[in-house]
């Protein structure tokens, strides 16, 4: 397969071979329903909502049809899918390829830090899944209690996580870094009164302990009925009866039929709490039809995903790419890896051993990650063939476009496409995303995934003209979009997503469409920085500081000023071998200026060993600004590196001490 590199300097750098066309998902789609091409689907979807999610959902399995795709009689925001329907998104994912090839052959596959290997076929999965749903219905847990999964990337966290589904009940996925207070908060708030975890993950070459963290927690959850423990790390714990079981004690293989609950396809399968640095953690509530149609859209059609891939997507199950991976692996008859641990240990260039040992043909990262190689040297990717790999997936963070040049030449070797894809927990997947059948542009997405309403306008709601930057919101209703937050909180969600701008759901990214057609995801408007007038977002000065070759990482934060309104302060982490001086401090605010102007020279920037980041690679600039002004700076809980925050509390602190010496010796 041959790729048509764009030579013609319109931007587009990346074009679709005609075989990779042809044997797409959305070709055969487009085919399916008889669209010229991907405007036409656009366009359709957009007219004809309903058909659209009919389309796409009928490639789930339900026990009882639904009587129509879509009710919104109580409104946009409270939108109901496939009604009168009955699923089980564990029949959709495993139970239906029973008798087919599809049944032995590999689902999973683990790697730990130290180079073990477990494999899972889907009929040995769906055995295990049994097994565990049998012990938990022997504990008296059943449709509606809700079920905390703290556990690290092993496979007994997809195991959970659908048997879990499959007995009616609901899946809580945690971050297996989350300290007691983090658990309490979440545990507490959805009620959880069974959790499923481990004695320990190993991190780096040393144990990180769970079922300690959790025994901490456990004092302030009184409504805990059950902690389910996987043996894993070896670690010692104290367990405690009636409360503490084994996992592989309780997980016996039923006697008879495993039965697996018939919900209604709007019943809760998972909650998800957003990761913020202010107030209590939002539970974003997602569906059985729901959460596996946008997986069938968004990883199935948009992404490609056949039977055929082998996925690796680094991440973690508390963070929705990890029930993205399940779902969206096991939906389309294709096999996952999981690995335990980093993708730069034990060895430097662990990510890419990977793909090449296990024939990786869907690769999904962060363009922090890609810094952050990029940062140390590369893991010596240019040993690796990475010859398996036919797409790339990215979501996290805008791209700077030195790490995406990077990544589309290191990794991709220009051949294969980086797919970005951005959306969010409340979304349930994606807004934005590449796909296989339109050129790429690099830091770009091809469009808004169908179906999705996806616009930019200004703060009135009004669209914005093209090239402009503006808010990016959605005109309607979409099938994976919580069900307002957990508990029916309803007001605080109509507050968070919809009322801003009334009748539209905010997302909270500021974006721009360009000359072509092309999307553009300028960052979060939250961060979106106003100086002496002129409005731009932190991503456009941390790629210009990037763009010298000597950043690796940058934070790019609003300072309070009182000529200008706001000032520009910057954090910046430096690659390999890069020593800081009064002259790289020079040379990088003339690339600021040179980029966007004297206004926005920056008042400081200052080197730091890191940027503090969620698990799932986003930099934290809110907390970056807190700690910068010297307030508090929230929940730090989804974060894993929380000891950075007082390293830049600190240099900020010296900073003012040093002017303020300064000041005094110049009076």
């Amino acid at each position: 397969m041959t790729t048509a590199l764009d030579q013609a300097g319109d931007g587009f750098v990346w074009h679709p071979p005609e075989e990779l066309r042809e044997k797409s998902n959305l070709h055969a789609f487009l085919k399916e329903h008889a669209l010229p091409d991907y405007a036409a689907l656009l366009e359709r979807a957009e007219t004809d909502p309903e058909w659209f999610w009919n389309a796409v959902a009928q490639r789930l399995h339900f026990f009882r049809p639904y009587e129509r795709v879509l009710d919104t009689s109580r409104g946009a925001p409270f939108a109901r899918w496939c009604v009168g329907g009955t699923t089980n998104v564990v029949t959709s994912c495993i139970e239906r390829f029973r008798g087919t090839p599809t049944w032995e052959k590999e689902v999973l596959v683990w790697e730990g830090e130290g180079g073990e290997v477990r494999r899972l076929s889907y009929s040995r999965l769906s055995a295990q899944i049994d097994a565990l749903a049998a012990g938990l219905r022997r504990e008296g847990c059943g449709r509606g209690d809700v079920v905390g999964l703290f556990l690290p990337n092993i496979p007994e966290a997809i195991v959970a996580f659908f048997a879990v589904a499959k007995i009616g009940a609901i899946a809580l996925p945690m971050f297996s870094g989350f300290g007691a207070g983090a658990l309490i908060d979440r545990l507490g708030d959805a009620g959880a009164r069974f959790v499923i975890t481990a004695d320990g993950t190993w991190r780096r070459g040393a144990v990180v302990p769970l079922k300690a963290t959790l025994d901490e927690a456990a004092p302030a959850l009184p409504q805990l009925s059950r902690v389910i423990v996987a043996r894993h790390a070896g670690t010692p714990v104290t367990m405690q009866a009636p409360c503490d079981l084994w996992l592989d004690k309780l997980a016996v293989p039923p006697e008879g039929p495993s039965v697996t609950e018939k919900m209604d396809a709007e019943d809760p399968l998972m909650i998800m709490y957003t990761s913020g640095t202010t107030g209590r953690p939002k539970g974003t509530v997602h569906s059985h039809c729901g959460f596996a149609a946008k997986m069938a859209l968004d990883l199935g059609l948009i992404m490609d995903v056949k039977p055929c891939d082998r996925l690796l997507w680094l991440s973690d199950m508390g963070w929705l790419v990890g029930p993205l991976l399940a779902v969206g692996t096991t939906l389309h008859g294709a096999t996952m890896l999981i690995a335990e641990g980093g993708p730069d240990y034990p060895d430097a260039g662990r990510m890419w051993r990977l793909v090449d040992e296990h024939a990786i043909s869907f690769l999904g990262l962060a363009p922090t990650m890609a810094r952050s190689f990029i940062r140390n040297g590369g893991g010596g990717v240019e040993g690796y063939g990475l010859g398996s790999l036919r797409v790339c997936a990215s979501t996290g963070e805008p791209w700077t476009p030195e790490a995406w040049w990077w990544t589309f030449d290191k990794v991709c070797r220009r051949r294969v496409p980086i797919l970005n894809y951005s959306g969010g927990t409340e979304i349930g997947g994606g807004i934005l995303s590449g796909n296989v059948l339109t050129p790429m542009k690099p830091c770009a997405f091809s469009g808004p995934i169908p179906g999705m309403g996806a616009d930019i306008v200004d703060a009135a709601g009004n669209p914005v003209a093209q090239g402009e930057a503006g808010e990016l919101v959605l005109r309607r209703p979409s099938i994976g979009l919580t069900r307002s937050l957990w508990k029916n909180d309803d007001e605080r969600y109509l507050d968070a997503y919809w009322r801003e701008i009334p009748g539209l759901w905010r997302q909270g990214d500021r974006a721009r469409i360009d000359a072509d057609g092309t999307w553009y995801i300028l960052g979060r408007s939250d961060d979106t920085l106003k100086i002496a007038g002129k409005r731009t977002g932190p991503s456009e000065i941390e790629g210009l500081l990037s763009a010298t070759g000597k950043v690796a990482e940058a934070a790019a934060i609003g300072l309070p000023d009182p000529v200008k309104g706001q000032a520009v302060g910057c954090f910046v982490t430096l690659v390999a071998g890069q020593g800081w001086s009064r002259e790289l401090a020079h040379e990088l605010e003339e690339a600021v200026v040179a980029g966007l102007g004297a206004p926005f020279r920056p008042r400081f920037i200052l080197p730091v060993s890191d940027l503090p980041k969620t698990r799932n690679m986003k930099i934290m600039r809110r907390v970056v600004r807190a700690a910068c002004l010297d307030e508090p700076a929230g929940d730090l809980s989804s974060l894993v590196n929380p000891e950075v925050v007082e390293e830049i509390r600190a240099a900020a602190r010296g900073l003012r001490e040093r002017r303020d010496r300064e000041n005094g010796e110049a009076k």
